[in-house]
């Protein structure tokens, strides 16, 4: 049986983007400088010829990447589920640290999406473990590696 990956809609579109990219401009770019590449004669000690085909081979790993990430996403669409006024998954929520009083907004999201920096975390993170399932106005305890850390959820969006 295969698990399937949740992933936002937005996730998975933007997975499909860059995999159009890969095949549809990185990769015929990439035999056009293999075949430049043979041009110039002897393959052992032509440089460009063993980059291009270096380069091609990463492209190949990735495209065959997405596309098995692709094939077994569960793409979850929030927008259109039943959520009872509490945080799930493609959740937008918006906290509170009630000791410093620091306000921080998170998307929760599949693996594949997180990016901290970006503010998406991922499902599997101690944060989102600590906020699914809660509803507005909760205060929520997450162990952090410094401690546990008191929460207040100020606000939960579906969009």
């Amino acid at each position: 049986m295969i698990n399937l990956i949740p992933m936002t809609a937005r996730g998975a579109e933007k997975l499909r983007q860059e995999l159009q990219k890969l095949k549809s401009i990185k990769r015929p770019r990439i035999i056009a400088a293999i075949a430049e590449a043979r041009e110039h004669g002897d393959l052992k000690e032509n440089a460009e010829y063993h980059s291009a085909r270096e380069e091609q081979s990463f492209c190949e790993g990735r495209i065959k990447e997405i596309e098995a990430k692709l094939s077994n996403s569960q793409i979850i669409d929030i927008t259109k589920l039943s959520n009872n006024g509490r945080v799930i998954f493609g959740s937008t929520v918006t906290i509170l640290n009630i000791k410093n009083q620091e306000k921080f907004t998170y998307q929760i999201v599949g693996d594949d999406e997180a990016d901290f920096k970006k503010n998406l975390i991922s499902i599997n993170s101690p944060m989102s473990r600590g906020l699914i399932g809660k509803k507005n106005n909760s205060t929520v305890v997450i162990s952090t590696p410094g401690g546990e850390v008191e929460y207040k959820i100020l606000k939960i969006d579906y969009i």
